[in-house]
């Protein structure tokens, strides 16, 4: 028998349900080619909501570069839907989006961080985080879509992805820059004050 601290140590994944087998959908892929189909719809979907919610936050940054950065990324990502598009027409595709739940998540959890930060530099350090969020996201989805299109031969495709890939890298980046050279310290120096006011 468990004593009290043994069972006050449990995992957060023992209340989770039993693992089963899930019985696939009827219009599951049944191979790679459509595997890759499925998921390039889930990032197109995934890119139009990010072009309508990044000016969103762009208003809501106040640091010049972090706001700069946001419209140039805004810019970029209007791009790769047009980059999308030509990659669906290469596969003889109509460019069509599947909700991407991430994504999804990910600008809702976004949002969340506007509302639970006061503006100035640490909404914007929170504006970062949710951004850097997003582009991970994005850098997993391309390397993936990346190799699943060398493994089918889709050259042309690949090429195109990993301009994608090398944006979205370039961009996280540029928000770990920006972080460290001006919006962590100036978040830290407002840390400090509200240290001191308690």
């Amino acid at each position: 028998m468990k004593n009290s601290k043994e069972s006050s140590k449990k995992g957060a994944g023992e209340n989770a349900p039993s693992q089963v087998t899930v019985a696939p959908a009827a219009d599951a892929a049944t191979n790679l080619g459509a595997l890759f189909l499925e998921c390039l719809k889930d990032i197109y979907w995934a890119e139009n909501a990010l072009v309508k919610a990044l000016p969103n936050m762009e208003a809501n940054a106040t640091d010049p570069s972090l706001k700069s950065s946001i419209k140039d990324h805004l810019a970029v990502t209007k791009n790769q839907v047009v980059r999308l598009e030509t990659i669906f027409e290469l596969l003889g595709q109509e460019a069509q989006g599947k909700k991407c739940e991430a994504m999804a998540g990910l600008i809702l959890e976004g949002n969340g961080i506007l509302e639970e930060t006061h503006p100035g530099p640490v909404r914007d350090a929170g504006i970062i985080a949710a951004s850097q969020k997003v582009e991970h996201y994005e850098i997993a989805t391309y390397g993936t879509l990346l190799a699943f299109a060398k493994a089918l031969g889709e050259n042309d495709a690949a090429k195109l992805l990993q301009q994608t890939l090398a944006e979205e890298i370039e961009a996280d980046k540029i928000l770990t820059d920006v972080a460290i050279v001006s919006v962590n310290a100036d978040a830290m120096e407002l840390t400090g004050v509200a240290e001191k006011r308690m």
